[in-house]
């Protein structure tokens, strides 16, 4: 081993050079103590080369992985500096003290800064424009790697690289991003669904993983028949093509938000099974050549100790984890103590695996699986530790994967490098093969079997860090390495764009088939879907449910959908709690909700059927669950709860944007009728109302024309047969010739509708009003809301019309239209129940 040491004296800056020769890396740090000693030396830089890295053949006939340092000159090196130049004293002293012969980029700390804001500063401008494409941001950050790597920039002229060691610094950073985002996504795998998926999703995982391996290893043997199949480096890397990775997979249909839509389900479990079966295939492939390398013997310590770690994270961290969990209070977050030392357990997980024989990669991901899913102890380290890995330090891995890429290294490949990339090649279109057959064999539609035949070929961060990480350790060449990198980046960029559009998840919501409540007979149950997400929201709907008053005649066929936050886990649930031996969850969810709706159910009897559901899903996808259960419940209407809530007061209670662009997302994707209820409780000062107070239940339905307005008649005609509800019409009618112009279209199914309710519900009041404008609108209703407990209003939204002339510039909320967001302002008090009516909005095919 030659070690060649540079030593700077106090009064010169010209290092002095001695080449020193040594067996051992080990003894580098004695030579160095004993060079220094007596005194420390201010500035020292050692390269270690092995003898046989410089006397290496360069002959780049010779099959072999091309990783030489002959060939490809990438030395390994130890470079110290001594004492380690940290933190700056600042810029401004440094400028000032002129005989300093130093400068800012010699620190790290501020060298490290620096390299960071051009990473993401590039990756932000490259980002930019290539979102407009609908490409994703691993993209971007791959790119931003190229460009600042030797592609571009030479070591001389490098933007990023101002010396070797802040590279390695910066590649630390990176690195430590990609040891917690391996972390943190098993963390949020559930691997008890790979025991209780379906047959379709097990045999698209496996096979899509075992068919193209065979097929890369003969293609392997073909192109070059002497090569053994079974050394560690061909076996490894044949895996890692033929793999499946879950966390790439997922991030896919997350972007695509098709995560908890019927293909993303379906490829999300298939991805999961897949990544297991890799995961095993790997550890097989390393046992397997351990045991043609060092005989029976080495592979029996290698599966032994193996098999300790494993114990050891299963049936005692695990359980000690869970007993944790249990032992949290529901809604309550979990210890600081206990947080920390799941953190510090993953931490020395890589080290204490190197121990047991395991690769620290796989020791991160078996300890990651073995902590408890969802919350509290899942979603906390998800919710502390994501942000700053995703936001921070992955991106800066991704930008620095990229930055090993050199172009110019294609020019010149050797044998082994193209075999590789060409059995890379083979096992992706095998896979893309194999998942298209399979999903076509399942009576899949040909878009959707394409749609997923290509999630199933994902490439991404998982891959480009492997490769990174074996290119590093020179298990593989400069080539074969940039090869890779054009593979995934272009699969990458691909896959996204195509996926989006072959498969629209709305498509199935097309239909034209009517499931509204005006074309509901009344003698039939009403079918309806209430959508929950607080306690807060149980007495409302409750409470709306008796304003309806089911009876024998006119039943209703409730469902009541607990909307609940993905937090802690990758893999979105839904449960059927009246089927709840068939649930993929041993968790207990929405028992609060079940009990409070089995209580109504008791009260009307024969009048009323509920059924709860529960889904945990991403909030930005939750309007997926819910239009998939109106779909298959063939519900006619869909009640959402307002996402703002006063107290007696006036003041706001609570308010959560989340239901709101939620409300939006199934206002715009429903298959059916939909409402949006709020409770008006706003003390008047005045005494109640007399009407709160007699034996009637007085409805009013403000009606001005239109769709929803008649929807919202036929749910006041329905609600009219019990004998107990006072049922109130009020007409708003325009003054002007011009209401009547835009009016025409729909008036007469507005006036037979109006004469239809005047023929057939006995306890009627007809109130017709003529109105100029908005604020004489606005006058009239401010003088009647405290008569009745239900107001029922037409969402009307985009419709233009005198009686509501002026209002539609102060309307805050659109989705509950100008009428509802006025009812709902700080100005009419009362304590009424509201419910604005969109009739299903019929699209074309």
């Amino acid at each position: 081993m030659y070690l060649w040491f540079q030593v700077a004296s106090k009064t010169s800056f010209v290092p002095e050079t001695k080449i020193i020769t040594t067996e051992k890396e080990d003894n580098v740090i004695n030579i160095y103590n004993s060079l220094c000693n007596p005194s420390p030396v201010p500035s020292i830089s050692l390269q270690l080369v092995s003898m046989q890295d410089a006397m290496a053949n360069s002959n780049p006939s010779s099959y072999t992985n091309g990783s030489e340092t002959g060939q490809m000159g990438r030395i390994p090196e130890i470079c110290l500096s001594f004492p380690s130049k940290i933190n700056s004293p600042g810029l401004p002293q440094l400028l000032l003290e002129k005989n300093r012969h130093e400068n800012l980029m010699d620190y790290s700390a501020p060298r490290l800064q620096f390299q960071m804001v051009v990473v993401f500063v590039l990756t932000q401008m490259i980002h930019s424009v290539l979102k407009i494409l609908g490409l994703p941001m691993f993209v971007s950050q791959m790119l931003a790697g190229i460009l600042l790597g030797p592609t571009v920039f030479t070591e001389q002229n490098s933007l990023i690289k101002i010396s070797n060691d802040s590279l390695a610094a910066l590649g630390a950073v990176g690195g430590l991003g990609f040891v917690y985002f391996l972390f943190l996504s098993t963390v949020k795998m559930d691997v008890s669904l790979t025991f209780k998926s379906g047959k379709k999703a097990v045999y698209i995982g496996v096979l899509t993983v075992v068919v193209p391996l065979i097929s890369c290893l003969i293609t392997l043997k073909m192109r070059h028949p002497d090569i053994s199949l079974f050394t560690k480096r061909v076996l490894l890397l044949s895996v890692s093509y033929a793999g499946t990775s879950f966390q790439v997979i997922h991030c896919l249909l997350s972007e695509l938000r098709i995560l908890n839509s019927e293909l993303g389900r379906l490829g999300l479990s298939s991805a999961l099974i897949g990544d297991m079966v890799t995961l095993l295939l790997t550890m097989l492939s390393t046992w397997v050549t351990s045991w043609i390398q060092h005989g029976a013997l080495g592979v029996l310590i290698d599966i032994g100790m193996a098999s300790i770690f494993m114990f050891i994270v299963l049936f005692v961290l695990r359980p000690l984890m869970k007993w944790v969990v249990n032992h949290t209070p529901e809604a309550s977050q979990i210890k600081h103590i206990c947080f920390y030392f799941v953190v510090l357990a993953f931490m020395l997980s890589a080290r204490v695996g190197h121990f047991f024989h395991i690769n620290p990669k796989y020791s991160i991901i078996i300890f990651g699986l073995a902590v408890p899913d969802g919350p509290p102890l899942g979603s906390a380290l998800v919710e502390k530790l994501d942000p700053i890995t995703s936001g921070l330090f992955l991106p800066i891995f991704s930008t620095t994967c990229g930055m090993r890429f050199n172009l110019t290294a294609i020019k010149t490949p050797n044998q082994y490098a193209k075999d590789h990339a060409i059995g890379a090649t083979v096992a992706l279109v095998i896979k893309f093969g194999v998942s298209l057959v399979l999903a076509v064999s399942c009576k899949m539609p040909l878009r959707d079997s394409l749609a997923l035949a290509l999630i199933m070929i994902s490439k991404g961060i998982v891959e480009i860090g492997s490769y990174s990480v074996m290119y590093d350790k020179q298990a593989m060449s400069d080539a074969l390495f940039c090869y890779l990198t054009i593979m995934i980046v272009s699969v990458a960029s691909i896959v996204p764009l195509l996926v989006k559009s072959l498969y629209d998840p709305s498509r199935k919501y097309l239909c034209s088939q009517k499931r509204t409540i005006l074309n509901s007979k009344l003698n039939q149950e009403l079918r309806m879907l209430s959508c929950v997400h607080v306690p807060g929201h149980v007495n409302s709907i409750v409470n709306l449910l008796h304003a309806l008053c089911p009876t024998k005649q006119s039943p209703i066929s409730l469902d009541v959908l607990h909307l609940v936050k993905l937090s802690g886990r990758a893999t979105p649930l839904f449960i059927a709690h009246h089927k709840q031996i068939k649930t993929i969850s041993e968790k207990s969810y929405s028992e609060n909700v079940i009990v409070a709706f089995n209580e109504f159910l008791r009260h009307n009897w024969e009048a009323v059927s509920v059924n709860v559901f529960t889904a945990v899903s991403p909030p930005n996808l939750m309007y997926e669950d819910t239009c998939n259960l109106a779909m298959d419940r063939l519900t006619s209407f869909i009640i959402l709860p307002f996402h703002r809530r006063w107290s007696i007061n006036g003041s706001i209670e609570s308010e959560d944007q989340t239901i709101r662009s939620l409300n939006f997302d199934i206002l715009e994707r429903a298959p059916c009728s939909v409402g949006i209820h709020m409770e008006v409780c706003r003390s008047n000062f005045r005494g109640t109302s007399p009407a709160h107070n007699s034996s009637s239940y007085k409805i009013a339905v403000i009606f001005v024309g239109g769709q929803d307005d008649r929807e919202a008649l036929a749910l006041a005609k329905r609600i009219s047969q019990n004998q107990s509800v006072s049922l109130t019409v009020i007409h708003l009618k325009a003054k002007t010739s011009l209401g009547n112009i835009l009016a025409e279209n729909g008036q007469m199914l507005d006036d037979e509708m109006l004469r239809y309710i005047k023929r057939s519900v006995k306890n009627l009041t007809y109130i017709q009003e003529q109105v100029k404008d908005g604020p004489e609108t606005s006058t009239f209703l401010r003088s009647i809301v405290e008569d009745f407990q239900l107001i029922i209003v037409g969402r009307r939204y985009k419709s233009k019309d005198p009686q509501t002339l002026g209002l539609e510039e102060w309307c805050e909320f659109q989705e509950i239209g100008i009428i509802g967001d006025l009812l709902s302002s700080l100005d009419f008090v009362g304590n009424f129940s509201l419910l604005i009516v969109q009739q299903q909005l019929q699209r074309a095919a």
